[in-house]
């Protein structure tokens, strides 16, 4: 028995010394985390152990590649972003790869003036480039599920902050997009675009010209007023943002003739096309929506930027006051030598 005990103590000894081999610190960085980035078309554990060395995440992987051939991590790998703690073992790392445990991003939504612009962005935040997303957008064929055309696509991204995982293809974004849409559109809202004879995409694109128009939120449910009476009264909507955005130029500050004339038939010319145009020339806020859909009850058929430049506009029923309130702006304008 005697003979026995010093075997025993090594043997103790050495499972000590393994425990602590195995779950001693493997990461490779300085920071306190770093992100491991396994592309969908990567998903294989030659790509995973490749990666794990080019964006210095373990200092060896000798443990890593055999938990991955006792566990047939091969056939089980999981594409992702995971989250890397300074510190973690060889075992750790392997768990959360092998759980698909990823460290969700998150899509931050305010507003975008085209299609292209919130493309530009999904496909910096997520997997999917943006010819990925503008390829969803443009396609007819993968819009008409949800009831939507190339021109009212945007109408499904409501401003807000979202959660995905990076890997999520730009159809599966569209979709948690649409569904977190209609969530959305509750009952009340819809009751309230009924009323207004609208249908949620026309309360959305007209949200979208109230958006350009100003940032002043309590002033919001005039102007929407306006553009109501004048499609109710058979009026163009004669709105500047939507010239701006037939022309696709944003830095425009005063619409001129020449701008209208520029335009042309485009269906945003609204100074020379009756109604809405076909989708939103930006993506609205909830408020701007919500703005359309409690719109106050005026006779208000006109409005201008105040000439006191205070972001505040001046409304008016007739033309003769509207004449009025436009020359004092352009006089203010020429004041400043604002072309």
């Amino acid at each position: 028995m005697k003979r026995l005990l010093p075997l025993v103590v090594v043997i103790a000894l050495l499972m000590v010394a393994a425990y602590f081999y195995v779950n001693r610190s493997a990461t490779a960085f300085p920071e306190k985390n770093r992100f491991f980035y396994l592309g969908t078309d990567s998903a294989t554990l030659p790509a995973v152990l490749d990666q794990l060395e080019k964006q210095e995440i373990l200092k060896s992987n000798g443990i890593f590649r055999m938990l991955a051939d006792r566990f047939n991590y091969a056939r089980k790998v999981k594409p992702g972003r995971y989250r890397i703690e300074k510190g973690m073992s060889e075992i750790e790392v392997f768990r959360l790869l092998k759980n698909g445990s990823q460290e969700p991003v998150k899509l931050v939504i305010n507003k975008f003036r085209t299609k292209e612009d919130f493309a530009r962005y999904a496909g910096r935040i997520l997997e999917p480039d943006s010819a990925d997303f503008m390829a969803v957008l443009n396609s007819s064929d993968s819009l008409r599920r949800y009831s939507l055309d190339t021109f009212n696509a945007m109408t499904a991204v409501i401003p807000d902050t979202y959660q995905f995982f990076w890997n999520t293809s730009a159809t599966g974004t569209y979709s948690r997009l649409y569904k977190e849409s209609q969530d959305f559109w509750n009952p009340d809202r819809i009751q309230k675009a009924s009323a207004l004879g609208l249908s949620k995409e026309e309360v959305y694109s007209l949200a979208s010209i109230v958006e350009e128009e100003t940032n002043k939120h309590d002033e919001k449910p005039i102007i929407a007023s306006v553009y109501l009476n004048r499609l109710k009264k058979g009026m163009t909507l004669g709105a500047d943002p939507t010239v701006k955005f037939a022309l696709r130029d944003f830095g425009i500050k005063r619409i001129l003739l020449k701008h209208i004339q520029e335009a042309g038939s485009s269906p945003y010319n609204t100074y020379r096309q009756k109604g809405l145009p076909p989708g939103p020339i930006c993506t609205p806020s909830a408020r701007s929506i919500d703005a359309v859909l409690n719109a106050e009850n005026t006779d208000y058929l006109f409005f201008c930027a105040k000439a006191d430049f205070s972001g505040y506009h001046a409304f008016a029923v007739t033309d003769q006051e509207h004449l009025r309130n436009a020359r004092a702006y352009q006089r203010a304008l020429d004041s400043l030598k604002i072309k």
